[in-house]
């Protein structure tokens, strides 16, 4: 039996992917705790030093289940708390402080458009389309749709998506700023691949000190988060990946970081 999420070790690149291809890969409590605990081994994990996450089969996810939802109402019972199960799945991803990349390889819904939020870069596929969607359903977003999209792209443009829950296309993301690249479906893999393994021989000091930071000047004055990185500059002075660096470049090889 296939695991609902579906983990790779590509060399120091963790691949995250959502397996319940028969229903889009609608998020249920069993795979939002698979997810968080992933994230969260990957990020304990000396070894991972870049993290991707796309989803089995024709969707990347097109948010939660909500069968199992009104099953769960329509037995009399409460059934999970869909926001407990959901919100440290969220706080795994959003704290993860390694690069996560995004393959999104086709529709991204609801819960599975806010998840996006969360990731650092976003490829998509040509064929990919975006929508929060919980308007459509009665429902309101909690996974970041109305509270953190506005923050990614321009606020007229997240009211509109949120209100009206329509599907956008990758192109028109990346337009919007969202999505990094849309490259031809059968390219998709391949691409992230790359770019993944590129990160991965960078210092991965280097790249969560980046992504605090970018991660923290959202909230901060620009005179904040200079100093921010001012201070982290400093202290990665003393390591050896900073002098690793500075070492390989005047030898004119490539540096080999260890992470310390």
């Amino acid at each position: 039996m296939s695991k609902i999420l579906e983990t790779h070790r590509d060399g120091r690149v963790q691949w995250l992917c959502f397996n319940r291809p028969e229903v889009l890969n609608a998020l249920n409590s069993e795979l939002l705790n698979a997810l968080r605990d992933a994230l969260e081994a990957a990020t304990d994990d000396p070894e991972v030093r870049v993290v991707a996450l796309t989803g089995a089969g024709r969707a990347f996810s097109a948010g939660g289940d909500l069968k199992f939802v009104l099953g769960e109402l329509e037995e009399g019972t409460d059934g999970p708390d869909g926001v407990a199960t959901s919100v440290p799945a969220f706080t795994a991803l959003r704290n993860c402080p390694k690069p996560v990349i995004a393959a999104v390889n086709g529709p991204a819904v609801a819960g599975g458009f806010e998840l996006l939020l969360f990731c650092d870069v976003l490829f998509a596929a040509e064929s990919a389309t975006f929508a929060d969607g919980h308007a459509k359903y009665g429902l309101l977003p909690g996974g970041g749709g109305a509270a953190v999209l506005p923050r990614r792209i321009a606020p007229q443009r997240a009211k509109a998506l949120l209100f009206s829950g329509d599907s956008v296309s990758a192109e028109t993301m990346r337009e919007w700023g969202m999505v990094y690249q849309v490259v031809p479906d059968d390219q998709l893999r391949t691409t992230v691949e790359q770019y993944c393994n590129k990160l991965a021989d960078k210092s991965p000091l280097v790249l969560q000190g980046m992504k605090e930071v970018a991660n923290a000047a959202l909230d901060h004055s620009e005179a904040l988060a200079l100093r921010h990185e001012m201070l982290l500059l400093r202290n990665h002075m003393s390591s050896k990946d900073f002098h690793e660096g500075l070492t390989a470049f005047t030898e004119k090889r490539a540096p080999v970081f260890e992470g310390r």
